[in-house]
């Protein structure tokens, strides 16, 4: 999934390129590595898939050249992640009838990639032996986070290649900050990091079971010829439930089950994530070469142009072409309204 708009990444990320297709941290693109990390297990670039809107087309295919732009799914709408799913998993599955769909978003940073690879591979493995499953992966808190959905699980079901599944009891929105001390302190809590795997035409069955207006626009769609297809799901697409994949379908069900993915994972959503994986100087301040600080701590600086800090302290300062945003560190969640309220 590389459709979202990343505005908490503003002004870096924008609308016309928003952080899917960035280089927030190393060297390669947040898309570019997660198509890296599921090269080897998908054992085929045509067997992965993206799904984006129109105008990231031309993005993808720079940033991934030899990626097959029949694979490129076409959102014309943003409407949540159930629509995106429901869509792309329509499109596999006529390519491939017994298929196992890994659902990944594109913005993901993965420290250890060959032990979240272990795990998809386990994952695999439980889905074909269980047909009728969900599958999740969840991170082992070590904070109390509040940006995040929980997954609380309970017993055991099985252990595929040393690692065990186990049931999940319910899914929870992001908690207060009370909340999410106890769901660390508890320790049966984990993140819900958004990555799903199921078999292709499992997850269409109960979209048409708990999702009927979007599986039957979306079945009129998909069986359109090629030369209107375009056109047709342009005028339909915008009628399908506007909802999350977790309301439309996981608060709904049976058997789904998670998997604990120990591979040190973070959605990078926001600055201070981007600090968390940053060098930092003595002060803390993340290092860059043209940024000169003065008895300063705690800052996340990106400019263009040599900066210099005197006695400043957790600010966020980002240089683009077309803006300078400063933002106090404590008050970063509340850039995206200061944008709306200036219609910037």
């Amino acid at each position: 999934m590389a459709g979202g708009k990343g505005t908490r990444f503003w002004p870096l990320s924008t609308e016309e390129k928003p952080k899917q297709f960035l280089k927030l941290v190393g060297d390669q693109t947040m898309l570019q590595m997660t198509i890296s990390r599921v090269r080897d297990i998908a054992s085929s670039i045509n067997n992965i898939f993206i799904c984006t809107c129109e105008n990231y087309v031309n993005l993808v295919r720079e940033q991934i050249p030899d990626f097959p732009v029949e694979n490129i799914i076409i959102e014309p709408y943003a409407k949540n992640t159930a629509p995106c799913i429901a869509l792309s998993a329509f499109h596999i599955l006529k390519k491939f009838k017994d298929s196992t769909m890994v659902v990944l978003p594109a913005d993901h940073l993965i420290e250890n990639e060959s032990i979240f690879r272990d795990i998809i591979l386990s994952a695999n493995d439980f889905v074909n032996n269980n047909i009728e499953s969900i599958l999740t992966i969840g991170i082992k808190p070590y904070r109390p986070e509040t940006g995040y959905g929980y997954i609380k699980y309970d017993e055991k079901v099985d252990n595929v290649k040393g690692n065990t599944i186990y049931n999940v009891n319910k899914f929870i929105e992001k908690p207060n900050y009370e909340l999410a001390k106890k769901y660390v302190r508890d320790g049966n809590y984990l993140w819900n990091c958004g990555i799903f795997i199921w078999k292709t035409s499992n997850i269409l069955n109960l979209i048409r079971e708990y999702m009927s207006n979007t599986y039957n626009i979306l079945s009129e769609i998909v069986e359109t010829d090629r030369d209107s297809y375009y056109e047709v799901l342009k005028k339909k697409y915008n009628s399908v439930d506007e909802i999350s994949i977790d309301y439309g379908i996981m608060e709904k069900v049976s058997n789904i089950y998670v998997i604990i993915g120990d591979f040190e994972w973070d959605d990078l959503g926001n600055w201070s994530s981007v600090e968390r994986y940053s060098i930092l100087d003595e002060n803390l301040n993340v290092e860059r070469d043209n940024v000169n600080a003065y008895k300063s701590k705690g800052n996340i600086v990106i400019t263009k142009k040599p900066i210099l800090l005197n006695n400043i302290n957790d600010l966020i300062i980002v240089e683009t072409d077309d803006y300078i945003m400063i933002s106090s560190k404590s008050k970063e969640q509340e850039i995206k309204l200061a944008k709306e309220y200036f219609d910037i």
